[in-house]
């Protein structure tokens, strides 16, 4: 005999089996031997569970009949099953519905709060959005960082992505927490320190606020620098600590390999060189990694100084003027950064040498009062322009005298320079004079700014190893962009912060400088050699926060206010 479900049929009726309830076990014993074991309910889904018999005493050939067939129907044996289901039912219903009335009203309210919660819950996380955003912050070269101009900055630039972390010349210098905080009113001093020109020049204490250490970070990657740039000015400070002589001079001539023959050294201006690029990067004598360097080499070169300010005293005589040029710049940025007394009256003595010494005609060559050229005009205006902004005196006729000057030997309406009068345009001297321009006063629209500046930084004249290497040219070009900003900055430094860190010597005795005769040489090497090739080439990876952009609005805030920076 087979099973039978109590469930399944009863006077042709379907009635489904309570969820969750398991059926009752029926043994049809007095009908016949068959045992069924009836299995409990399955879950929601599932297929009804296949009820076993065992087949005992049936007729050869007579199979039972499976679960899935019409039923055999014992009618007394399931109305009691049935019965005996409803009263399990009632008394189910009864006991919970007893203890839900006894159940205290805390209870209830936090299991419905517990329901809320986990509905809540279910709602959230299908809410959540899938599409997640991964950063990927691996090293990459520096062309492939994208628009770094754009960055989140005290400047107001707003932008979405972020430089690499820069690497930076270990140093003991504080941290800045806003290095663009607007610097305390100067007042006047009887003493004759504050400059008198009526043209406007910034501060050099807001200008160099850029090289200390929190200030480094910002300005690099507001203006384009990487960790590319970064390490290879780490590199070169370390190839220039390494060559720097016993007593505290450096040399055109050696003891590295490139260097300049012996008769044409010159010890004074290759120490001045040297000094500008570790205060480049935030190194004085007073603090930072360097500072024994600083310190060794300020002793001898303060040493060359005679009572009225000159450096110069032997050697190629177009050398003096070049040579006053670099150690002026590099006094008066010395007393602009540490405002060290004892450096005060040295920088004042040598400004007034290069004072004294301008020509009738407005600029500098290589005897005191005697012709201009372009070059040599272009260093001293930077040595007098370092000076104003250090706080020093500089008569504003001097600067009217370089734009006349200017004026006299310039072509195509101002946009481009020769070397002097009559001369060929030359990409260097345009780029050196137009870089005297902006100091002087030239708009940063000024349509003879902007049609020389379109020249120096076209495709053709980027930075470009394998010809027309000149790095005399590239530095200056450098600035120029640097201080317009905008297109014309970020065509130039696409291309200089990538090629000049690689052609950097990257291994043995000159790791770390720049090689002057390879991959092709330098049209400046024979005069300069490693030395002056590795100075320059640092001072282009310094410009991001070398001097901060003069057009940039904080500068005209800043002068609009008459404010300046440390007294």
């Amino acid at each position: 005999m087979a099973a039978f479900d109590p469930y399944q049929q009863i006077d042709g009726r379907a009635e489904p089996p309570p969820e969750g309830r398991a059926r009752p076990l029926v043994r049809a014993t007095p009908l016949g031997p068959a045992q069924p074991q009836i299995q409990p309910p399955p879950a929601t889904g599932s297929p009804r569970p296949t009820v076993s018999v065992r087949a005992e005493g049936l007729p050869a050939g007579v199979q039972p009949q499976p679960t899935g067939a019409r039923p055999i129907l014992v009618r007394g044996v399931a109305v009691a099953a049935i019965r005996q289901s409803d009263d399990q039912r009632k008394e189910h219903e009864e006991f919970s519905s007893l203890a839900l009335k006894s159940s205290p009203p805390w209870l209830v309210s936090a299991a419905f709060h517990m329901l809320v919660l986990i509905v809540l819950g279910l709602l959230m996380v299908s809410m959540r959005d899938p599409n997640q955003i991964e950063l990927d912050f691996r090293p990459v070269y520096a062309e492939q960082l994208g628009d770094q101009l754009e960055y989140d900055s005290p400047l107001g630039m707003a932008g979405t992505d972020a430089a690499e972390e820069p690497v930076f010349s270990i140093s003991d210098l504080p941290e800045v927490p806003d290095p663009f905080a607007a610097p305390s009113r100067l007042e006047m001093q009887p003493d004759g320190s504050t400059a008198t020109s009526d043209i406007e020049a910034p501060s050099i204490g807001l200008a160099l606020t850029g090289r200390e250490e929190g200030a480094k970070k910002t300005l690099l990657g507001r203006y384009g620098g990487t960790a590319l740039t970064q390490a290879a000015v780490v590199r070169g400070l370390d190839w220039l600590a390494r060559n720097q002589l016993k007593d505290g001079s450096w040399s055109l001539n050696g003891p590295y390999d490139g260097g300049v023959p012996k008769e044409f050294d010159n010890p004074v201006a290759a120490t001045a060189m040297a000094l500008l690029a570790f205060q480049g990067d935030g190194q004085t004598h007073q603090q930072g990694k360097y500072r024994p360097n600083v310190a060794r080499g300020w002793k001898w070169l303060a040493g060359e100084q005679d009572a009225n300010g000159n450096f110069f005293h032997e050697g190629a005589f177009n050398h003096q003027f070049y040579t006053q040029g670099l150690c002026t710049i590099a006094l008066c940025e010395l007393y602009g950064m540490t405002k060290d007394p004892k450096y005060k009256e040295a920088a004042e003595r040598a400004v007034r040498f290069c004072l004294d010494s301008q020509s009738p005609e407005g600029g500098w060559r290589y005897t005191p009062r005697g012709d201009s050229d372009v070059s040599v005009t272009g260093w001293i205006v930077m040595a007098l322009q370092s000076a104003k902004m250090a706080g020093l005196e500089v008569p504003d006729d001097h600067f009217r005298r370089v734009e006349r000057f200017l004026d006299k030997i310039a072509r195509e309406d101002g946009s481009r320079y020769p070397y002097q009068s009559g001369g060929e345009t030359r990409l260097s001297m345009t780029a050196e004079a137009l870089l005297c321009r902006q100091y002087l006063g030239w708009a940063r629209d000024d349509p003879r700014l902007v049609a020389g500046v379109e020249w120096i930084t076209s495709p053709e004249n980027l930075v470009n190893y394998s010809k027309d290497r000149d790095v005399y040219t590239w530095y200056y070009a450098t600035q120029v962009a640097h201080h317009m900003e905008g297109e014309y900055w970020k065509r130039w430094n696409a291309v200089m912060r990538q090629v000049v860190p690689e052609q950097q010597v990257q291994r043995g005795r000159e790791s770390g400088s720049w090689d002057p005769e390879k991959p092709t040489l330098d049209q400046w090497a024979p005069h300069g050699g490693r030395l002056y090739v590795t100075c320059l080439s640092l001072y282009m990876l310094e410009v991001y926060y070398r001097h901060l952009p003069i057009y940039s609005k904080i500068y005209t805030d800043l002068l609009k206010s008459g404010r300046t920076d440390r007294g």
